[in-house]
């Protein structure tokens, strides 16, 4: 029988457990070993998160390929890692790829805190080779072999690494297609390799679309060698049609507060008084977002408050008579630009709809200019907002424009 870590407080909303594990020997050992160097001592909630990453088959392969670990921020995800890091360096001599966002003192500090554990002890220092303290380009070796890099991502940032044991993904919410494209393949060349993933709530404007991937494996009914913990106060769930289904959240109740963050239950950090502080400091969906793992919605066809296939049906039924109307909008970050159409349907309704919708501004000034001389009507541009800047040079091509 395997003895998981399941009776962890606060319990974690979403747990997959490895399927084919068959022991967890190597996880408690090297718990014991971190515990013995680093003076510190593991949760039971992090203590889970070691198991379900160092859980073995019975052939003695990792029984997960992927695990996935997503948490509020300061709740001991590093020191979950650096369990598992620790070991595999030391008594497995692996090759390891730790992975950040751009942010290169996460990776500073992700080394920090390892060479602290190696360099703190005479026997484990004395197995040290060689370490790089470079920018972005971090670098721990010891003379068993075991050596693990440090890097922040990008569209590059893994090739010319091959035969990888194991890669980290650090701050997985930021993580992109592109970046995971570059260096997930240096881990086919390895016969027992493992990614771990490894973040906090997905970001707006779907901007984490990749670590969503993650999570709907968890949510599935088939994840494959797959393993994952969550901790976060919404009910998240697929629905019949395999849509994400995410229930509102009430982030006035203390009692979540407490589900989503371990760090209550030990007493580390500030307690209470700081996610009140955290509350006011950053609003409802802040809060929500960063201390209680709320996710941004992802976007997923023909779901959200407007059903596409409804919505694609009705339009046949819609279509302008009077008042028509003509404006052209631009996203802040100026990525985006949308030339929509208003008016009155012949039953008084009104109908709305974007003609353009598309990344970039090159084509906008051409296409703005093909709709005045189809239609010979003026052309809304907020005089205050981002598109105002096109404004100038449409006037000059002989577009009528107003506010």
């Amino acid at each position: 029988m395997i003895s998981w870590q399941l009776d962890a407080e606060p319990l974690a909303k979403l747990v997959v457990l490895p399927r084919d594990a068959a022991s967890l020997d190597e996880a408690e050992l090297a718990i014991e070993l971190w515990e013995r160097y680093s003076g510190k001592r593991l949760e039971p909630a992090q203590r889970l998160a070691v198991q379900i990453m160092m859980a073995e088959t019975a052939d003695g392969l990792w029984a997960a390929l992927t695990t996935g670990r997503e948490m509020p921020r300061q709740n001991g995800k590093g020191e979950e890692i650096e369990v598992v890091e620790l070991w595999g360096l030391v008594q497995r001599g692996e090759a390891i790829l730790h992975t950040v966002h751009e942010a290169v003192m996460l990776a500073t500090q992700a080394q920090q805190r390892l060479l602290s554990v190696l360099e703190g002890h005479r026997d484990l220092r004395r197995k040290i080779k060689r370490h790089w303290r470079g920018t972005g380009q971090q670098m721990t070796e010891l003379l068993n072999g075991g050596v693990i890099w440090y890097r922040t991502r990008s569209g590059g940032g893994g090739r010319g690494l091959d035969d990888i044991d194991r890669l980290v993904v650090d701050e997985a919410q930021h993580a992109t297609d592109e970046q995971l494209s570059a260096i997930t393949p240096t881990l086919l060349a390895n016969a027992n390799p493992q990614l771990n993933v490894l973040g906090t709530a997905a970001l707006p404007n779907n901007k984490s679309a990749w670590w969503w991937t993650v999570r709907r494996r968890a949510l599935s009914n088939d994840p494959g060698r797959f393993g994952y913990l969550g901790h976060t106060a919404e009910t998240v769930y697929l629905n019949d049609a395999g849509h994400v289904v995410q229930e509102p959240v009430d982030v006035e109740d203390r009692t979540l507060w407490a589900a989503s963050n371990p760090s209550l239950h030990t007493g580390r950090g500030q307690g209470w008084d700081f996610y009140e502080e955290q509350l006011r400091t950053l609003g409802s969906a802040g809060f929500a977002r960063e201390h209680l793992g709320v996710w941004e919605p992802p976007f997923e066809e023909g779901s959200g408050p407007i059903n596409l296939e409804t919505w694609a049906a009705l339009a046949e039924l819609s279509e302008i008579h009077t008042h028509l109307q003509i404006g052209l909008a631009l996203s802040p970050d100026r990525s985006w630009a949308t030339l929509a159409v208003a008016g009155r349907r012949a039953d008084g309704y009104a109908h709305v709809e974007a003609r353009d919708w598309r990344a970039g501004t090159g084509w906008v000034v051409d296409r703005v200019v093909e709709a005045w001389q189809a239609a010979r009507i003026p052309i809304r541009v907020h005089a205050q907002g981002p598109a105002a800047s096109f404004i100038p040079e449409l006037v000059e091509r002989g577009v009528e424009v107003v506010d």
